[in-house]
């Protein structure tokens, strides 16, 4: 199948990657003549672990290609699928469709033969009719049917996502569109059988939100599990073991921590709750996650302030972890952002170290000390802060970062680390959800 991927951000580029390792050919546009440019060189506008391998491969055998031009790229396409932004909009948090509309009105003004355009950004329900609203005004005669085919991949693990997903959502009612779809994907089964739900294109719209809304809040739930542990003296980390075993609530994403963050949970809340307002169908549960997520992040800076005996200022924190989840450099909304905000706001200098978040961190920080290493972060500094659970970070060598700081203050804000571990090597512990200490 010869496939278009307009967008090569991180769904665009990963989906490109990977229907092109499955044998398709596979042509990724975007606008960003430097970001082409930068491809075509295999340096990657993102940090996904293996991506890089997988892009040089398929394009030294011929399968992936990059350009700006939209027409060559669509031309002859069997199915175009835009993989194009849709950041939260300003004032009422609704997805920005300006980008979707425009690659659409774009796509059915090159399109040389009847495709499938299928949406892979995530977007309100209701949005493929507007797509095929547009292709219908501008294309009359093309032959173009719409589908939802929403994303579910994890950064850090987008690729093992794509190809061996959990399942693949098709939203379409035309039988053209299933049978091309039914080719892009049968590659899969080869690997295993990974179902394949065709629904409605609304259904498929509406799945993505509500799986990544539900996620969100079993993160929060948990969250508030925590911070009740925290004053009845119970530990969270058994408390979601406890819970998790039950099949029907299962261990994932039961993990107390600073909050969530990143580009999916954030933007898709948001988006999801102006659908049901504009709906009239208020979606309470989603609202008061929404809200206690975002007053947890800067509780977390609140929790490192007190921990360092209530008064920060002039002192320095260390800073472990900045991106909002491992193995990526994406600082959208990351907890960091809150964290040293509320640390910096109460007096405190900051230094940080992240694996690979720094550049990106760098645009959106002021006034922080970016560091080489942990050692750095901790050298000097009051207090030491794992803010993100990097592998880097899980056997440091605690009697080295004890005798770097000024004070032997640890906050552990992802419980990577047993309590007696530390207390052992002569820290002062502080974690998330757990027994007091005192």
């Amino acid at each position: 199948m010869r496939i278009a991927m307009i967008g090569t951000g991180y769904v665009g580029l990963v989906s490109g990657a990977c229907f092109s390792d499955f044998g398709h050919e596979v042509v990724c546009v975007d606008k960003d003549a430097r970001k082409i440019e930068l491809l075509h060189q295999n340096v990657m506008p993102i940090y996904e672990p293996g991506l890089d391998a997988l892009v040089a491969s398929n394009v030294k055998a011929g399968r992936l290609s990059f350009t700006t031009d939209l027409a060559e790229g669509v031309k002859d396409a069997d199915a175009v699928f835009i993989a194009v932004g849709t950041p939260s909009r300003r004032g009422d948090g609704h997805a920005d469709l300006s980008y979707v509309f425009a690659a659409a009105r774009e796509i059915a003004e090159n399109l040389t033969k009847p495709s499938v355009i299928v949406t892979k950004s995530t977007v309100p329900v209701g949005t493929g009719d507007e797509v095929e609203r547009i292709i219908a005004e501008v294309a009359p005669n093309s032959g173009a049917k719409v589908v939802s085919n929403p994303e579910f991949l994890r950064e850090g693990a987008a690729i093992e996502d794509f190809k061996r997903p959990d399942r693949v959502v098709v939203g379409t009612d035309d039988e053209f569109a299933r049978q091309v779809m039914r080719e892009i994907y049968r590659p899969l089964s080869l690997n295993q059988s990974a179902p394949v739900l065709f629904t409605g294109r609304r259904t498929s719209e509406l799945i993505k939100y509500a799986a990544n809304a539900f996620l969100a809040v079993k993160i929060t739930f948990i969250n508030e599990i925590a911070d009740l542990c925290e004053q009845v003296g119970a530990d969270v980390q058994e408390v979601s073991r406890g819970i998790g075993m039950d099949n029907r609530i299962g261990g994932k994403f039961l993990h107390a921590g600073p909050g969530y963050g990143g580009s999916c949970f954030p933007k898709d809340t948001l988006a999801l709750m102006k659908t049901a307002a504009d709906n009239e169908t208020p979606l309470r549960i989603v609202e008061a996650t929404v809200q206690v997520n975002d007053a947890r992040k800067r509780a977390m800076g609140r929790k490192v302030i007190k921990a360092m005996g209530g008064d920060v200022r002039g002192k320095t924190v260390g800073i472990l972890g900045l991106t909002f989840k491992p193995n990526t450099d994406d600082m959208r909304d990351a907890p960091s952002l809150s964290i040293i905000a509320a640390l910096q706001d109460a007096g405190a200098t900051v230094k940080a170290y992240d694996p690979e978040g720094v550049e990106q961190a760098a645009k959106m920080l002021t006034d922080v000390e970016f560091v080489a290493n942990p050692y750095a972060a901790a050298e000097g500094s009051d207090a030491l802060v794992i803010v993100t659970e990097w592998d880097a970070f899980r056997a440091l060598d605690l009697t080295r970062i004890k005798n770097s700081l000024n004070s032997p203050v640890l906050v552990d804000l992802r419980n990577i680390y047993p309590p007696a571990e530390l207390e052992r090597a002569g820290l002062q512990y502080t974690g998330v959800g757990k027994p007091s200490h005192d």
